[in-house]
C-alpha cells in the first residue's frame, strides 16, 4: 500500500472500535450523527458477541490500533484507518494533506503515541470531565 491508498477506500466501510474507550465513544457518537452515516458500519470490538478471529484478526492487535475494512475487503490499520474513514466521509482534502511527505510520518507517529496511551488518557479525560 502506498501512502495515498486510504483515499481509495470504497464505501461502505466497517469501523472496528473499542466501545470502552472514552475517545472512541466520542468519535462514534459524532459518526452516528454524520450526514454520511450510511457509508459506515460501526462494530464495537468489546461487545460480547464480537469475534476478531471471525474477521481473520487478532483481538489484541485490534485493541492496539483502529481497524477499518472497506467494501472491497481491504484492511486499513492505525492512522490509515482514520484516513480511510475520513476520506469516505468526504474530508478528502484533509486526508490528502495528511498523506504528504513529512506530514504522513508525523501523523502516523502521533497516532501510535496516542494509541498506546489512550486508555490512561481516557481515564484522565473522564476525571477531568467529572470535575466540571
Amino acid at each position: 500500500m502506498n501512502r495515498y491508498s486510504p483515499l481509495r477506500a470504497s464505501p461502505p466501510v466497517t469501523l472496528f472500535h473499542d466501545g470502552h474507550c472514552p475517545f472512541c465513544q466520542q468519535e462514534v457518537a459524532w459518526l452516528e450523527k454524520h450526514r454520511h452515516r450510511e457509508n459506515i458500519a460501526l462494530v464495537d470490538i468489546q461487545a460480547n458477541d464480537f469475534s476478531a478471529h471471525a474477521h481473520g484478526k487478532d483481538f489484541n492487535a485490534m485493541m492496539g490500533q483502529l481497524h477499518l475494512q472497506d467494501s472491497q475487503g481491504r484492511w486499513f490499520v492505525g492512522m490509515d484507518a482514520s484516513r480511510a474513514l475520513y476520506a469516505v466521509l468526504g474530508y478528502r482534502r484533509l486526508v490528502r494533506i495528511s498523506c504528504l511527505p513529512g506530514m504522513h510520518g508525523l501523523m502516523n507517529a502521533g497516532y501510535r503515541f496516542f494509541a498506546r496511551r489512550r486508555i490512561r488518557l481516557g481515564r484522565w479525560w473522564e476525571k477531568r470531565q467529572a470535575k466540571r
